[in-house]
């Protein structure tokens, strides 16, 4: 199987260099100058104080024509719009897309989207970026993968074959697979990114825990969740087995870069409006990430 990846940053090296132990893979980055680095230095990938090099082609991404059997679209939700208009313009219809984005905003855009193969991943790995072609990985867990258009056919070839210690599961609802995603980043993203602390720092300090737990109630009121126990419970869990971890919102506000805070909250403060409900501790933390956001200019 052929594989392409779209978008070269933490997520997207990190699949790369797993992926490519047992597909072809090609990667496609925004810059040409990081396509040559990382065909140069092929990509370092760092765990438990061992490093591994995986050489992969890489391109930038103005030469990916959807030709691959499987393309894996890793860039950050508020990138997709250009990458959806690229895709819809191509002379031809990419054969099976995987959008690997974190919140939920971007479900209205995979409805415009040509091709009849789109699935929807949902990543509960931790990766952090060192450089164009380093990527450390800080964080094990799974990758949860659903159909959002089409059959799961390539989904099964996918998980059958990915590296064991790099575990790819399909679920039957891609909707149930993003909720349970987007709780625990609505509540540990923006308040990490607000202290500046990381996420063991909201269960440990327990000034901040009571605004976990506050936060969680109204999330579970705009989600109508039937049982928030669960919920509750994989929020505490993250954050005692990412103690030391900094949330990628907070790496982005360190960095001065945009965040996926539409995505996130973004897409919570839609669900409250359309509903008619109140969400200020939502709206508070939208607010003050967009502001944070607003200092920086322009973006990196």
């Amino acid at each position: 199987m052929k594989i392409g990846i779209i978008g070269a940053g933490s997520l997207g090296l990190l699949f790369a260099s797993y992926l490519s132990r047992v597909f072809n893979v090609t990667l496609y980055t925004r810059s040409e100058e990081q396509a040559r680095s990382i065909e140069k230095n092929g990509i370092i990938l760092k765990k438990d104080n061992n490093e591994t090099q995986a050489f992969v082609d890489a391109f930038p991404v103005t030469k990916w024509d959807g030709t691959e059997d499987l393309t894996f679209i890793a860039v950050k939700g508020y990138q997709l719009d250009e990458i959806i208009e690229r895709i819809n313009s191509l002379s031809l219809t990419p054969k099976k897309l995987l959008f690997l984005q974190n919140g939920m905003a971007h479900i209205k855009l995979l409805e415009s989207l040509k091709g009849p193969q789109v699935y929807i991943g949902s990543v509960e790995h931790g990766a952090y970026r060192e450089n164009a072609y380093t990527v450390s990985h800080n964080g094990e867990g799974v990758t949860n993968v659903a159909v959002f258009r089409g059959d799961n056919f390539v989904l099964k070839e996918l998980t059958a074959l990915v590296p064991c210690e790099f575990p790819i599961v399909i679920k039957d609802d891609f909707y149930e697979m993003l909720v349970n995603k987007l709780i625990a980043n609505a509540v540990i993203n923006p308040l990490t990114a607000i202290l500046g602390v990381k996420n063991g720092e909201l269960i440990k300090n327990e000034f901040y825990f009571q605004t976990v737990v506050r936060l969680f109630d109204e999330i579970s009121i705009l989600l109508n969740l039937d049982k928030p126990e669960p919920h509750f419970k994989k929020i505490i869990e993250i954050c005692n087995k990412t103690a030391d971890n900094r949330s990628s919102m907070l790496k982005d506000i360190e960095a001065n870069r945009k965040t996926e805070v539409e995505a996130i909250l973004g897409f919570l403060l839609e669900k409250a409006r359309s509903g008619s409900m109140n969400a200020p501790l939502v709206e508070s933390l939208y607010f003050l990430i967009k502001g944070k956001e607003l200092k920086f200019g322009d973006f990196r």
